[in-house]
């Protein structure tokens, strides 16, 4: 369906649709499990080379687990922990070329090299964040971090 090495007019018309499909099916959906089930789902459909989609949201002191596309996944994250967990921390996204190179990076996925994780708030706290993984180095680029920050705008207009 996908060509696993969209050109970078592909991605960017890829991005857009993603967009546009995320909104057109959230836009009357309350329940932001449900939510979260279909934008992983696109995220796999409508992004090249992943390996993981997904969420982590705020429990208590602790990441944990939430509706994804991939292997299984670990179920906990601390806070500042790995790059889901320093997104959190920091509340800015993480944009990360090589994970063996991070700092604490946690191997859920041994084949996965480049990791996207981008917060998401609720009333001003992070209430969550989206994770991307590739097993492809330097797989996202600053336009796939500013695309997955529209998505995690357009979720929370919807909580």
């Amino acid at each position: 369906m996908f060509e696993q090495q969209a050109s970078g007019t592909d991605r960017a018309g890829l991005r857009a649709d993603l967009l546009a499909a995320a909104d057109a099916i959230t836009r009357d959906e309350p329940d932001m499990t449900a939510n979260m089930a279909n934008i992983s789902a696109l995220l796999t459909l409508y992004l090249p080379d992943l390996n993981w989609a997904g969420f982590y949201r705020v429990v208590g002191d602790e990441l944990v687990l939430g509706p994804f596309q991939g292997r299984p996944a670990c179920v906990r994250i601390a806070h500042g922990k790995g790059v889901c967990g320093t997104a959190w921390a920091s509340g800015e996204t993480q944009l990360v070329p090589d994970v063996h190179a991070f700092p604490g990076h946690i191997a859920c996925d041994a084949a996965s090299r480049s990791e996207l994780v981008v917060p998401l708030f609720q009333k001003g706290d992070v209430c969550g964040v989206i994770d991307l993984d590739s097993p492809t180095p330097a797989r996202f680029d600053s336009d796939d971090a500013r695309c997955i920050e529209q998505l995690a705008r357009l979720l929370e207009s919807r909580f």
